[in-house]
């Protein structure tokens, strides 16, 4: 049953507590003002409308039983004093049945009521007319009688104090309420916030606070980072470890290669080191990712124009230009060498697959893009997801002419984008027919 109403119930915790707060308070309110209203109003108002109206019928038998006009108009002059009424007679006219009062005027039409079903005649009731008086025609015997009576005489007099202090201190104790929620919310927003900073790569200050079960939650979390930051620690100065025990020995097989005379064996081996070179290079960029690399803000467009030199220097062809429908160029909070090396991937494959290569960037509100095309034969769909697997190369798919990689580019770039909290996708180039990767990051 809550499923129609659901888009319109608030999304956040602090809304939601709110609104279950509030709304009992509200029903509550209401439930004793309606009844308040029905019971206690309406039923002294009618109590004291029974009064005025047996005074009326009094002075209605007075007129009827009088010989003449001027008798009755003389009678009426001494009851008023004593009834404290306003009392006149106009002879030889009749009155018209009507009852003039404001939609929300809710003890007039009580007034009203109880008038008409203790005096048996016809009757006007005028409740607009006067603020301070209720004026009433009474058809009789000699014409209309009108009284003026006083509204203190017929409805209870500040009824509403009850409702407004009522309302009064419910307001206070909703925004006394109000205050302490938050802070209660608080920091729920702000471990949320360190958790969605850290997804990113940043490492935002938090210190548990709140009830006890958020200060559980903040602790743990606070346990978590530090275990994940050692481990990724602990990763890079294996890695680091491993990348000077393995270069060591290439490097001096690459001078006892160099001292050799010039053979065949010796030139296949040199290429068989310079490949141990660069194989073992992408995995260490795979496996340190932006570890040690602290977040700062850089400027999309200038990463953007150095990885797109880097690929030109390594004799590929790339342009760089910025959407139709993008926002000016703005610093972005990242890891710069990070996204820098991610983009390199990007044009490095463009280029490697391709003949042309273009870069295009796009600022939104929320987001940074990055979008890398080639001219290249692209990838099937069924092989894209498999395309971000370390190790993994398609050339069976893509162009072996211009050299093939270790498999672990694209792997490399999503990882740095996970980091980052973004994500990369590969779709097919409309414009350019190839393969179009996308790297987006949130600002």
């Amino acid at each position: 049953m809550a499923k129609p109403y659901k888009k319109y119930l608030p999304r956040s915790l602090f809304g939601r507590a709110l609104l279950i707060l509030l709304a009992p308070i509200i029903l509550l309110q209401g439930v004793v003002a309606g009844l308040f209203i029905q019971r206690h109003y309406a039923g002294v108002t009618e109590q004291m409308t029974g009064a005025v109206a047996l005074e009326l019928n009094y002075a209605v038998a007075a007129v009827d039983e009088a010989p003449d006009i001027e008798t009755a108009r003389a009678g009426l002059e001494r009851l008023a004093r004593p009834l404290g009424l306003t009392l006149a007679l106009d002879a030889g006219r009749a009155v018209s049945p009507e009852r003039m009062r404001r939609f929300y005027d809710v003890s007039g039409n009580a007034l009203a009521d109880t008038l008409r079903a203790n005096i048996p005649r016809p009757m006007a009731i005028d409740l607009l007319r006067y603020d301070r008086d209720v004026e009433v025609k009474i058809q009789t015997d000699k014409g209309v009688m009108r009284a003026l009576i006083p509204r203190k005489r017929t409805i209870a007099s500040n009824p509403h104090i009850l409702l407004v202090w009522m309302v009064a201190t419910a307001m206070l104790l909703a925004v006394v309420a109000v205050i302490f929620l938050r802070n209660q919310v608080r920091p729920i927003r702000q471990l949320a916030t360190a958790a969605e900073e850290f997804g990113r790569g940043r490492s935002a200050p938090f210190r548990p606070a709140g009830a006890e079960e958020i200060r559980r939650a903040g602790a743990a979390f606070l346990d978590m980072r530090r275990r994940v930051e050692r481990a990724m620690e602990q990763r890079a100065n294996m890695l680091y470890g491993v990348s000077h025990d393995l270069r060591t020995p290439l490097t001096r097989m690459k001078l006892a290669l160099a001292f050799m005379e010039d053979q065949p064996e010796a030139e296949e081996l040199k290429r068989d080191v310079d490949e141990m070179e660069r194989m073992l290079a992408a995995f260490l960029d795979y496996a340190r990712g932006g570890a040690g690399e602290q977040s700062g803000e850089a400027d999309p467009m200038a990463l953007m124009e150095a990885a797109a030199e880097a690929a030109r220097r390594g004799g590929g062809e790339v342009e760089i230009r910025l959407a139709s429908d993008s926002l000016p160029p703005a610093p972005v909070t990242l890891r710069e060498g990070a996204v820098r090396r991610a983009l390199g991937n990007l044009l490095e494959n463009a280029c490697r697959y391709g003949d042309h290569a273009e870069a295009t960037l796009r600022m939104g509100r929320l987001y940074v893009e990055w979008a890398v095309e080639d001219d290249g034969p692209g990838i099937p769909d069924d092989r894209r997801e498999a395309a971000f697997r370390p190790f993994t190369r398609l050339d069976a798919a893509r162009n072996q002419d211009k050299g093939g990689g270790v498999g672990l580019g694209l792997a490399i770039a999503q990882d740095i984008a996970r980091a980052h909290g973004g994500a990369i996708t590969l779709e097919r180039s409309e414009r350019m027919g190839g393969l179009r990767a996308v790297l987006r990051l949130p600002r």
